[in-house]
């Protein structure tokens, strides 16, 4: 017997048809001996007409009311799904993230996960219940209903994997995988067998949609295997794994791309200790992350200094910086929300030299200008205008050689 726990997202439980088929994989999954945990997203857009609400309401909704509106999604999907499973003759119980519990801290719409306690699943896993757990969503430990940010669900199901010491978690959603690029975007991209916990992470932070973050960050942490697969069929998945020898060998496993990003720049700021402290720290309390950072070398004791947020915290950062920029008497600041990130992630670049330099060429043949650059061990990002992403995507994807006919050729070969 496996302890398997299962994530659908919210297409896969977008309507009443396919919360069924969902319920017939799980009863599949648990009639083979399994002893299994499901965990499900909102339907697909009710998350975003919840948030659509909350911003008619009030500008800056973020808080404690403002989680407890988006939370609700994910109560109807696990309730209609243990009433389906129930009617097909299975013992079924939905558990919100307060039931479980699932403790966070108090960062309301980006909660971090804290601890969670297996130890009820455990003794209703042991009974032959199928427990059926609600994404995205946690509790603090002063009771408020909190939620873990877009994506979450996804986190929730590697966390609650981790705590119970699953076998297996499986993340269903509409691609059959993880592939070289967005098959949207790119006809020749290729569904890998396999990745890396570090490839994916790369991967899921800069833009690629089939993880969120901090999900990959658990199953790294906690060795769990996730198997990233599509609801829809039975079609094999990509494994995210523990890295080995043969995932070296691949120089480049994947194009991403992010046009979920938008620049800020603080001009001619005082060049002195202590500046960018102050410049980030109101950043940091606000919640917002900052992503890229470049700081132009200084002149006559004066930078500028630009870095990339989140699209949704743009309007929000920019305010935020517009008002320290003053205390610490910079010039101006100026954004831009028509940016794109694009990135090449590979294992393989730890060993191989030149990757950077060849991406560089292959924009600068397509007349595409690069305006920021971030490096990683294992992966190279550049910020261009969001109009070049499709053709930087492709143009990257053929010269690192990604495509399905570069791996049939190989193999002739």
């Amino acid at each position: 017997m496996a302890l398997i726990v299962q994530k659908f997202g919210g297409t896969s439980v977008g309507n009443m048809d396919r919360i069924k088929n969902v319920a017939k994989r799980v009863a599949r999954t648990f009639s083979e001996g399994n002893e299994v945990v499901v965990v499900l997203s909102a339907m697909s857009g009710e998350t975003n007409r919840l948030v659509g609400l909350c911003h008619e309401a009030s500008e800056f909704p973020i808080g404690r009311e403002y989680d407890l509106v988006i939370s609700t999604g994910e109560q109807v999907t696990i309730g209609l799904l243990a009433i389906v499973l129930k009617e097909m003759g299975y013992n079924a119980k939905s558990l919100l993230g307060h039931q479980v519990p699932i403790v966070t801290d108090s960062q309301f719409a980006s909660a971090r996960i804290e601890s969670i306690d297996g130890q009820k699943m455990k003794e209703e896993l042991s009974k032959g219940t199928i427990l059926v757990v609600a994404g995205f969503q946690g509790v603090d430990p002063l009771g408020n209903i909190t939620t873990l940010g877009r994506g979450g669900s996804d986190t929730t199901a590697v966390a609650i994997a981790a705590a119970l010491k699953a076998d297996l978690c499986e993340i269903y959603t509409d691609v059959e995988g993880v592939y070289t690029t967005d098959p949207n975007v790119c006809q020749e991209a290729r569904k890998l067998e396999r990745v890396s916990y570090d490839e994916m992470l790369e991967m899921a932070s800069l833009g690629a949609k089939v993880l969120q973050t901090r999900s990959v960050e658990f199953a790294k942490k906690y060795e769990v295997p996730v198997m990233v697969r599509s609801s829809f069929n039975d079609a094999a998945g990509t494994l995210v794994c523990k890295e080995d020898e043969e995932m070296e060998k691949v120089v480049v496993s994947g194009i991403t791309y992010n046009k979920n990003e938008a620049k800020i720049s603080v001009l001619r700021v005082p060049d002195r200790p202590g500046i960018a402290a102050k410049l980030f720290r109101p950043l940091t309390e606000a919640g917002i992350n900052v992503d890229m950072i470049v700081q132009n070398i200084s002149q006559d004791a004066h930078t500028d200094l630009t870095f990339t947020v989140s699209k949704e915290d743009f309007k929000r950062g920019l305010k935020i910086v517009q008002e320290t920029a003053s205390q610490i008497e910079a010039k101006d600041v100026v954004g831009d929300p028509n940016i794109a990130k694009i990135s090449i992630v590979g294992a393989g670049m730890r060993s191989h030299a030149g990757v950077a330099s060849q991406m560089f060429d292959v924009m600068a043949r397509e007349g595409i200008n690069i305006q920021m650059i971030s490096t990683s061990e294992i992966k190279v990002s550049c910020v261009v205008d969001v109009k070049y992403t499709e053709l930087a995507v492709r143009v990257l994807h053929e010269a690192f050689g990604l495509g399905k006919s570069e791996v049939v050729e190989e193999k002739q070969g």
